[in-house]
């Protein structure tokens, strides 16, 4: 496995790779990687003959820069994961590596990043695609790997591949949780033991809605999730969203969409975390 810094010193790499045909896949990451981004590492190692993941905390998704100053940094522990998930690049670039100058490029895709995680925070899906999009210029992967634990995320990287016209096929992979339900993320890292207790209980009342889905209504459902985790006063929803999971406008009835997902963000403490589920 090599550790790349420079866009020139692994597109140097990667370019007798294309011309031999070889199947590339990349993982792009912000680094404090866990078992949901090895899942996806794992993946695109069997389905790809070069598996590249990128590991930058990228500063033009943050809208709240204390939120970027705290996130946590591991790359030496992440390199040892990802060796031994079979990686073959490591790209872990500084910011002015990406960013030599700004990048002043502004999206629009529609409902999808205006909604929900978009209306929260403003410019974070901007920045995602600023990111995201050059990264696929730099690699040009056939395959490319995101969780769904993220959803808003993959809708808006699939919209901006077909706006841009990028061809890269976008995988999505299940969330992957603990045993005691959490889904699977960096900022886990940041709860206190008391607050670790507390968290599953985003992902339990998720699964108790999918059962109250078959004989309730679509606000019954919404106001059960969001009473249910606001009466524990370390929690506090901050959303709790039915959607359609390919428009991600919200529903009003089941018979909407065939395809309904409850998108939710909780602070637990002072950590912001997101789920979802499939109904």
């Amino acid at each position: 496995m090599k550790i790349v810094k420079g866009i020139n010193e692994l597109k140097g790499y990667l370019v007798d790779s294309k011309r031999n045909g070889k199947r590339i896949g990349l993982v792009p990451t912000m680094g404090a990687l866990h078992k949901g981004h090895l899942s996806l590492v794992e993946r695109c190692v069997r389905e790809n003959d070069i598996c590249v993941v990128s590991v930058f905390v990228n500063p033009t998704q943050f809208n709240d820069k204390h939120d970027l100053e705290t996130y946590p940094r591991t790359l030496e522990a992440d390199c040892a994961l990802l060796e031994s998930a079979g990686c073959d690049f490591v790209f872990a670039p500084s910011v002015e590596e990406m960013y030599p100058e700004p990048d002043t490029r502004t999206f629009d895709f529609g409902t999808v990043m205006q909604v929900m995680e978009g209306a929260k925070r403003p410019g974070h899906f901007n920045g995602v695609a600023q990111v995201v999009s050059k990264l696929f210029y730099i690699v040009e992967p056939d395959n490319a790997y995101f969780g769904e634990k993220d959803f808003q995320q993959i809708a808006v990287i699939r919209a901006m591949v077909k706006q841009l016209q990028i061809p890269v096929q976008i995988n999505a992979c299940p969330i992957v949780r603990e045993a005691d339900g959490l889904a699977l993320s960096s900022r886990n890292t940041r709860l206190t033991p008391a607050l670790r207790q507390k968290a599953p209980l985003i992902a339990r009342t998720l699964q108790e809605s999918k059962a109250l889905a078959a004989t309730k209504s679509v606000r019954e459902v919404i106001d059960y999730v969001v009473n249910t985790l606001n009466a524990d006063p370390d929690l506090e929803v901050e959303y709790y969203e039915i959607v359609d999971g390919d428009s991600l406008v919200s529903i009003q009835d089941w018979k909407d969409t065939s395809y309904a997902v409850g998108c939710v963000t909780v602070y637990c403490g002072e950590v912001r975390l997101i789920d979802n589920i499939k109904y």
